[in-house]
């Protein structure tokens, strides 16, 4: 168990870190949001969930004793826990703030229930305010639209979902999440500031256990199979094989893991599907949902 996140911490003379008192088996202790830069206008990275209103109270409250404003939000992922926060950001701290994220493959409308500035990133855009020199990266897998920041002046790197303080992350497509790892490692971040749980200190470390972690979850998925090859087997049946170490209420999010490999795994051939249930050899062709 890592050591308890402050409500508010200054984590360097240009990021403040303000948690997002939404504490989950998903969130770990809650969402970390992100003000960054060093002027009296800062840089609002993710909002935590709607209506909770201690999260407002403590933004607000730092704000107004730092005699800041914001300069706009901007936000990692679609996700709730990430994105839900804006309304209530506009409503009582801010209004007609800027909101910025990256482009998402589905509708952008079910986001908020009424109009806000909402634009849109480009993959290597650069964003500045006082102090801060933000560049945009594309790292889809955990959802399509997911992004992480570089921080220039730094050599930081806030990275949102992709990579977690502790623990490890799910994803929608393990084969885009991969090569948004292999991206992170290339940029060869000092730190890491991630979107939950205790900051990552000498990341690289970090960033080579998850793409090993991942290809020893495959490699066990495999094994599985082919140890029983007449058996055919639900994403559950392979968790509970695989999974001894993790809390069993945790299981839901790791057979969507699992179904992930095995999507992966189908695509190359490597598995194969008899109706929902899946088996070491047979490739059949895969329904319209992969």
């Amino acid at each position: 168990m890592s050591a308890s996140i402050p409500s508010v911490s200054k984590l360097s003379s240009r990021i403040v870190r303000i948690l997002g008192c939404n504490p989950g088996p998903m969130t770990l202790q809650g969402t970390n949001t992100y003000l960054i830069g060093t002027g009296k206008k800062r840089i609002l990275l993710d909002t935590g969930e709607k209506n909770v209103p201690l999260y407002m109270n403590n933004l607000q409250k730092f704000l107004k004793e730092e005699s800041l404003m914001l300069d706009r939000i901007i936000v990692t992922h679609w996700h709730h826990d990430h994105i839900g926060g804006v309304e209530d950001i506009l409503e009582t701290i801010q209004p007609n703030l800027s909101i910025w994220k990256y482009p998402r493959k589905d509708s952008e409308d079910d986001y908020f229930s009424k109009p806000v500035n909402l634009n849109f990133l480009e993959d290597g855009q650069e964003i500045k305010t006082e102090g801060a020199t933000l560049r945009i990266v594309h790292t889809p897998g955990h959802s399509t639209d997911h992004i992480v920041l570089t921080l220039k002046e730094e050599n930081s790197l806030f990275s949102g979902d992709c990579i977690l303080g502790e623990g490890t992350a799910v994803f929608e497509d393990l084969y885009e999440y991969m090569k948004s790892l292999d991206l992170i490692l290339s940029i060869k971040p000092d730190v890491i500031y991630p979107g939950h749980g205790p900051i990552v200190e000498n990341p690289s470390p970090k960033i080579k256990f998850y793409i090993d972690h991942r290809n020893k979850r495959e490699q066990g998925i495999i094994g599985v199979l082919k140890n029983e090859p007449n058996r055919l087997f639900t994403e559950m049946d392979i968790v509970k094989l695989i999974y001894t170490e993790t809390p069993e209420h945790l299981y839901p999010a790791a057979a969507v893991n699992v179904g992930h490999h095995l999507s992966k795994l189908l695509k190359e051939g490597k598995v194969g599907l008899e109706g929902s249930k899946w088996k070491a050899t047979g490739i059949v062709c895969p329904p319209n949902r992969l």
